[in-house]
């Protein structure tokens, strides 16, 4: 790992960044504690600029502190993670819209070439490089889209990395298997400069993922609801 004490004077930021990025790329993982000793040593920093990091990592919601316990990356509930999806239904269904506007020949090329390494596949394994390809996507595409307030509130509240604030698969909520066509017919219809098509499937694509979320919390109530029916037999 780098010596950042080295390298910069700006600790604090260079900090936040390489252990948000360490977050993003699940090198520490949802529910984890943050390892303060080891990774300002490693880090070649003092604790004072990873402490500023990690409270500013806080005010961002990607990391929690427990008290007497320390920090931890946070492990977003599923109603919790419903809402960032609901969140990033509206958002990213009007950044689709704005994309499919303003799109040039280069973009798509990049665009259609994002997931060119799962095409053909009856059943995509490579979870990691799949939930890297699906947040670039979302994130080009925000990016194309660039509109200033737009741009500024998905930054600033850093929704599409919460949104993979998820243990299992990878943070990927459905799996490629499903969502590799969605994913193929929104690219489709950006370049295709159909803006009114591009929102509805980015919408659809997002409502998905709520759909399963739902199902995961009736599927918990149902499994309590045995467990009362049992504790008071």
């Amino acid at each position: 790992m780098k010596n950042l004490g080295a390298q910069y004077e700006n600790l604090d930021q260079k900090v936040y960044q390489v252990v948000k990025q360490m977050i993003e790329d699940r090198t520490l993982l949802p529910g984890q504690k943050i390892p303060q000793e080891k990774l300002a040593k490693d880090l070649g920093v003092s604790r004072t600029p990873l402490i500023s990091a990690l409270k500013f990592l806080e005010h961002e919601k990607l990391i929690e502190v427990k008290p007497r316990r320390g920090f931890f990356v946070r492990l977003f509930t599923i109603n919790e993670m419903i809402g960032i999806f609901e969140i990033r239904e509206v958002l990213e269904g009007l950044a689709a819209r704005r994309a499919a506007q303003c799109i040039t020949d280069k973009e798509c090329r990049e665009l259609e070439g994002l997931f060119k390494n799962f095409k053909g596949y009856a059943n995509i394994t490579d979870m990691s490089g799949y939930s890297k390809a699906d947040r670039k996507f979302h994130t080009m595409i925000t990016g194309i889209a660039s509109r200033e307030f737009l741009a500024t509130m998905l930054q600033t509240f850093d929704i599409i990395s919460l949104a993979y604030q998820n243990v299992s698969s990878e943070g990927l909520i459905r799996h490629p298997n499903d969502t590799i066509e969605d994913h193929e017919k929104i690219i489709e219809a950006i370049c295709s400069r159909d803006s009114d098509q591009a929102e509805t499937l980015m919408r659809a694509h997002f409502k998905g993922a709520i759909d399963i979320l739902k199902e995961q919390i009736d599927e918990e109530s149902k499994q309590n609801h045995s467990k009362e029916v049992i504790n008071h037999d």
